[in-house]
C-alpha cells in the first residue's frame, strides 16, 4: 500500500512538473478605451493596431459602443474593424456604413477618411462631387490632410471658384511644425492664389472660415 501511494505521489509532481503555468494561458484584463483615448488614437492612425496590440479582448465592447451607445468614435472604430477584417469577418459595406454614421454625427476623422476614399476611389468608385462635400465638412473643422487634399482637388479643376477663398484662408491659418507640410502648405496657397483677384486674397488672409 505504502509503495501504491510512493508511486502516485510520484506520478503526481511529474505531472505538475511538467504542467504549463497558469499564468501563461490567462490573457491581461485589457480596460475599454476612453473616449479621449481612442479619438487620440484615430488622429494618430493607431486604433486598428491597438486592437491587435489588445488581443482582439474588446471586440464585443466595442461593438456594443458603436452599435448601442452610437459613439461615433466607436462607430469609426467598428467600421474601420469591418472593412480591413481586423478582429473580426470583413465586410467592407458594413464598415463603410458605420464609417459614415460616425461622418454624420460630424466625427471629423469620418469625414476625412469618406472624402479620401471617394477621391482615391478606396473601396468604392471614384466620386469628386461626394469627395469634395466630406472634405469641405472636415477643412472646416480644422482637419489639415482634408484642407490639403481639397486644395489638391481644386488645383485639378474641381469645386467651384468661390470656394478658394475659405480654403486659402483657412491653409493661411493652418499650423504645423512639419518643414515638408508647411512647405507644401504654401505651395497649395500660391496655387490658390493665383486663381484669385489681390483683394479676395488680402479679404481671406482676414477671414476665419473653420468651426
Amino acid at each position: 500500500m505504502f509503495g501504491i501511494h510512493m508511486r502516485a505521489s510520484l506520478l503526481l509532481s511529474v505531472f505538475i512538473f511538467f504542467m504549463p503555468p497558469v499564468y501563461s494561458q490567462n490573457l491581461t484584463a485589457v480596460q475599454i478605451y476612453t473616449d479621449d483615448q481612442l479619438l487620440n488614437l484615430i488622429k494618430e492612425n493607431k486604433h486598428l493596431s491597438q486592437v491587435v496590440l489588445d488581443e482582439c479582448q474588446l471586440v464585443q465592447d466595442i461593438e456594443a459602443r458603436a452599435l448601442k451607445s452610437k459613439m461615433p468614435s466607436y462607430q469609426f472604430l467598428w467600421g474601420d474593424m469591418l472593412a480591413y477584417g481586423v478582429c473580426v469577418k470583413k465586410d467592407i459595406e458594413l464598415g463603410l456604413h458605420y464609417m459614415r454614421l460616425a461622418a454624420d454625427q460630424g466625427l471629423v476623422e469620418g469625414l476625412e477618411q469618406l472624402g479620401r476614399y471617394y477621391h482615391v476611389g478606396k473601396f468604392m468608385q471614384v466620386d469628386i462631387e461626394q469627395s469634395v462635400i466630406f472634405l469641405k465638412a472636415a477643412a472646416s473643422m480644422n482637419n489639415l490632410a482634408a484642407q490639403m487634399r481639397l486644395a489638391t482637388i481644386y488645383q485639378q479643376g474641381y469645386g467651384s471658384p468661390l470656394d478658394y477663398p475659405e480654403l486659402y484662408s483657412q491653409l493661411h491659418h493652418a499650423i504645423t511644425d512639419d518643414k515638408a507640410i508647411h512647405k507644401k502648405i504654401n505651395k497649395l496657397k500660391n496655387q490658390l492664389a493665383s486663381k484669385m483677384p489681390a483683394h479676395i486674397i488680402a479679404k481671406a488672409k482676414k477671414s476665419d472660415y473653420t468651426n
